[in-house]
């Protein structure tokens, strides 16, 4: 087998021509930071479920620490989005992705069934998405935010 340059792809070149596109980088960063919008979106629309969740998870007071949720989601998911800054967006919602996986999916503490093996799945779906904020962060870190 004989090594192929990208250039020297085509299928290769037209992928890499795809998906390095601003429309395609675009809507991946949106994607990648949807829940960190509509979950703001949410509390902000339902505040007092905001509250409730924080009273769930003994954060207190409720309502410094679901504003201050609600700021920080929107805020570093427009830096991740709009490449200002976009390292430490992304570094700050890999940050705060695992310390609430671990504050709401205790999975381990829960009983065999069905709500411990779905709380199991979330918590290891949540993992994945701090690591994706993490090449986020090294991306734009090695490549610049112009990429």
């Amino acid at each position: 087998m004989t090594y192929q340059s990208q250039s020297s792809n085509p299928i290769r070149s037209r992928v890499a021509g795809v998906v390095e596109s601003p429309v395609v980088r675009t809507a991946s960063l949106l994607a990648l930071c949807a829940a960190y919008i509509q979950g703001p979106l949410t509390k902000m629309f339902d505040f007092n479920g905001a509250l409730a969740e924080m009273d769930h998870f003994a954060l207190h007071p409720a309502a410094f620490f679901a504003i201050a949720v609600i700021v920080f989601e929107l805020t570093a998911s427009a830096m991740v989005i709009s490449g200002f800054l976009r390292w430490a967006g992304g570094l700050a919602l890999s940050g705060f992705t695992l310390l609430a996986t671990f504050i709401a999916l205790r999975f381990w503490e829960m009983a065999p069934g069905m709500d411990r093996m779905m709380a199991t799945n979330a918590f290891f779906e949540h993992l994945g998405l701090a690591g994706a904020f993490v090449f986020v962060t090294a991306f734009d870190l090695t490549k610049g935010a112009g990429k």
